[in-house]
């Protein structure tokens, strides 16, 4: 049945943009799969929720941005029905899309499949993919890397990533490491931060000439 929801979402996201295609859909769902075995979790409903987790999602900026989770979980309902799936199971996978998103501010969801979807889909945001998807993004909406005045935050400047892309780490990214719930998803989440802790490092060199 996975399969199916699969071949759908894939069609669904076709074209999508690189910080929300198919391809981040894709890590998303095998770190989840790798964190829920450990944590054994309700496999069908959180990889379920991992496949359909951004099957709407609104560009940064658009004033629908923050209802992405709301409609993807909505329209996620509609397709489990389809398939004959149980109204309790239906809202456990609704719940955990509501709550993914880390713009929802919720810092511990009540239950253990959403917890790790929180996980999984955080951890897209760390190391070297964290990275591409944050200059990516940047690039599309035509944001400069970095202030050149200041570019890594270390006067009183608040950081301003809606202007620029470096700004984002601070803001958000170097963040994420302290609001994972399971063991696996910490120690992948700091090995990562420690990556992009040394790439803004020598990014810093760089600039400095």
């Amino acid at each position: 049945m996975l399969d199916d929801i699969k071949l759908e979402v894939e069609r669904m996201l076709a074209g999508r943009d690189p910080g929300h295609d198919f391809a981040h859909v894709t890590r998303v769902y095998k770190t989840a799969e790798r964190i829920g075995r450990k944590e054994s979790a309700d496999m069908e409903i959180l990889l379920a929720s991992a496949l359909l987790h951004d099957i709407i999602v609104y560009p940064k900026g658009s004033d629908k941005r923050t209802k992405s989770a709301d409609e993807s979980a909505e329209l996620a309902e509609k397709m489990l029905a389809a398939r004959g799936w149980t109204k309790d199971r239906i809202d456990r996978v609704s719940y955990c899309i509501r709550v993914h998103s880390y713009s929802k501010n919720i810092a511990n969801p009540e239950i253990l499949e959403a917890k790790i979807l929180q996980d999984a889909d955080r951890l897209d945001a760390l190391g070297a993919i964290g990275i591409a998807r944050t200059f990516s993004v940047g690039g599309s909406e035509m944001r400069r890397f970095y202030n050149p005045e200041d570019p890594f935050c270390k006067t009183n400047r608040k950081p301003e990533d809606t202007r620029w892309t470096v700004d984002h780490f601070k803001a958000k990214l170097l963040k994420l490491e302290n609001t994972m719930h399971t063991a696996t998803a910490k120690k992948i989440a700091s090995e990562r931060t420690r990556f992009m802790e040394a790439f803004l490092a020598q990014l810093e060199k760089e600039i400095s000439g």
